[in-house]
């Protein structure tokens, strides 16, 4: 993990203050930059997007599906989390604490917002952020890389159905030209452009002319998901500046989502008597969400300026201090957790 990425809730922070700053002194150019767009979608936030995406999905190698059967318990607890469970728990916790408990601390006309978002951020496993927690818990790579094929083959499919179904349980009014649109622009576009330009690579430069364009690609990444933060808190400043209290009231159904799943997929995994190396980042990937999608989504159908957009922020901003707390607990529970159904797995393995 670079220094970037290990500060990145810190650079989350300070995107945060400069887009305040910068939106108060210069509203007119934030003001013309939400302008340009097309049937909803902001054009230079698809483009800063695109330049977040694609470098993540270029370490993806679709032909490890045909390994998705050597981890079968841990592929199948993964994805009964990611599709079954988190983004249905998360429309749960919105609808109790966004809808009702904290209705009366934020603003009226917001709260539907405020859940849409919630559900956009749940609604997706997390595609590159992954293989960083997967390595620190010294999670089985092939197990990772096949698991994270699985999961974006499944999104393309399935991203814009459920997010049109839990977004109608809360009343929301779906804009569905514009949702399949944001799945063409934000999924199916960056896949293909990624395999196609990883395929290209592999058969001029083999592995060492893409890990080159990976080193290379990687910091630019990280610095389009601060550029879109910066132009998102431009338009919401002033709404941040007067209700930080906001910010708080969202971070808490995220926080206990995430939680949650990384537990409920981590003792799935043991029951199962699936190994550690691979319960670990089945709970990681279980518990982190695609917010580059989110924010993206977010944007296209409800705008800039939209709690939605907002609220998917803030899991932008507490996502790496809480995996990091989630990689320090599978860790230290190792023991424990091999004295259970997985110790059999393993001897048996061995005889």
């Amino acid at each position: 993990m670079s220094f970037f990425e290990r500060t990145l809730t810190l650079w989350v922070a300070l995107c945060i203050v400069a887009g305040i700053m910068l939106g108060r002194l210069m509203p007119d150019v934030f003001q013309a930059i939400g302008g340009v767009e097309i049937a909803n979608v902001n054009l230079p936030v698809a483009v800063l997007i695109w330049l977040m995406i694609i470098p993540m999905l270029l370490k993806i190698d679709f032909a490890a599906l045909h390994q998705v059967g050597r981890h079968w318990r841990g592929i199948g607890v993964t994805l009964l989390i990611n599709w079954a469970v988190k983004p249905f728990s998360m429309a749960a916790l919105a609808f109790f604490f966004i809808g009702h408990l904290f209705r009366p601390w934020l603003p009226a006309d917001q709260i539907d917002s405020y859940i849409a978002g919630l559900i956009l951020l749940a609604a997706a496993p997390c595609t590159a952020m992954v293989f960083v927690w997967s390595n620190l818990t010294k999670g089985e790579p092939h197990f990772t890389l096949s698991q994270v094929a699985l999961n974006d083959v499944i999104m393309i499919v399935a991203f814009a159905p459920i997010v049109g179904f839990l977004l109608g349980l809360s009343a929301i009014t779906v804009p569905w030209d514009t949702l399949f649109l944001s799945v063409a622009l934000y999924i199916v576009i960056p896949v293909i452009t990624a395999q196609w330009l990883r395929r290209r690579l592999l058969a001029s430069g083999g592995e060492a002319a893409l890990n080159l364009l990976l080193q290379t690609l990687g910091p630019l990444s990280l610095s389009a998901l601060l550029v879109t933060l910066v132009l998102l808190f431009g338009f919401q400043g002033e709404q941040i500046v007067k209700q930080p209290l906001v910010i708080a009231l969202l971070a808490v159904p995220i926080l206990i989502q995430v939680y949650f799943n990384a537990a409920l997929a981590y003792l799935l995994n043991r029951l199962a008597g699936e190994q550690h190396c691979v319960a670990a980042p089945s709970a990681l990937i279980g518990a982190s969400n695609f917010f580059e999608l989110a924010v993206a989504a977010a944007i296209s159908l409800f705008g800039f300026q939209s709690g939605a957009a907002l609220a998917t922020v803030v899991g932008v901003l507490i996502e790496v201090p809480v995996m990091l707390s989630i990689v320090w607990i599978v860790n230290r529970s190792r023991a424990w957790y091999e004295r259970g159904s997985a110790a059999k797995t393993i001897a048996e393995a061995h005889q």
